[in-house]
């Protein structure tokens, strides 16, 4: 019996493969309008904090509980700088001038209409803000620690533009050492909006591919600024800013999700992370 069952499996799994063959995607790529973007792979991780291991941590960040994210996506490197924002929009609306500075100034309602233009352009209808879950695993890389790179702030100067080296504004995008995945900038620099409506956590079980509230007053920003010391940019936490509201200390980074046949068909269960 156990030798039918498996049989069957791995026809349904040959059959599904042949019927859509796995287009194995690039690990990164640049689009029509220089947004370098890096795969990340799907996987679990604990999302949130653990206040008996973290005292800085603030009520809306727990519970920590587990999080599958199930399919890979696409993150772009960097947050959206200047430059690629007027080559989308035709405008620049950001206080701190430079085209490799992140874009800010902006609303949630406006990168909605980025990515609608940015789609158009690229002839998709692929590009879109991270949900929080999707961001929080790709800032914490595989980590469990405070930031990153460890618990200790200290070395924060390394891998961010923060309260302690930012000197009162925004700076180029990429030039801190990036997290484990590559990405630059996922700490300070500037919040980042993400999809979700902001409200505490409500998931006390392992969850998959969450996508917060269905409605909600705010929208969810991570990541913190250049204006906020190190408890703001640690990896669990979060803030949040009304759709309709623009801060020079808020932009926003894009995901993109795979083409439908680069998608490996998920029969088998993926592995827990690390306890």
């Amino acid at each position: 019996m156990f030798f039918r069952s498996l049989a069957i499996c791995l026809t349904v799994f040959l059959a599904l493969t042949a019927a859509a063959p796995c287009q194995e995607p690039e690990a990164a790529f640049t689009n029509g309008v220089g947004m370098e973007f890096i795969l990340i792979q799907h996987g679990s991780f604990f999302m949130g904090s653990d206040r008996a291991k973290d005292v800085s941590a603030s009520a809306d960040e727990v519970p920590r509980h587990k999080v599958t994210i199930s399919r890979d996506f696409f993150l772009s490197k960097t947050e959206v700088t200047q430059a690629q924002w007027d080559k989308v929009m035709g405008s620049n609306p950001s206080l701190y001038r430079g085209d490799n500075r992140p874009v800010e100034l902006v609303t949630w309602e406006d990168a909605q209409a980025f990515l609608k233009r940015l789609n158009r352009m690229e002839g998709v209808s692929l590009y879109r803000l991270p949900t929080e879950a999707e961001w929080e695993y790709a800032a914490r890389a595989g980590t469990e620690t405070l930031y990153h790179f460890g618990s200790e702030k200290e070395e924060l100067d390394r891998y961010a533009w923060y309260l302690g080296d930012s000197q009162g504004s925004t700076h180029e995008v990429g030039l801190k050492t990036p997290n484990q995945f590559g990405l630059h900038d996922m700490l300070g620099n500037v919040w980042e909006f993400v999809a979700d409506w902001y409200d505490v956590y409500r998931e006390f079980g392992q969850v998959t591919d969450p996508t917060g509230p269905e409605v909600g007053l705010f929208r969810v920003v991570r990541g913190g600024s250049y204006e906020d010391g190190p408890t703001r940019l640690r990896s669990a936490s979060r803030f949040f800013r009304g759709s309709d509201t623009a801060s020079d200390y808020v932009g926003f980074r894009v995901a993109m999700d795979l083409r439908p046949s680069m998608q490996a068909p998920a029969l088998f269960p993926m592995p827990d992370s690390p306890q």
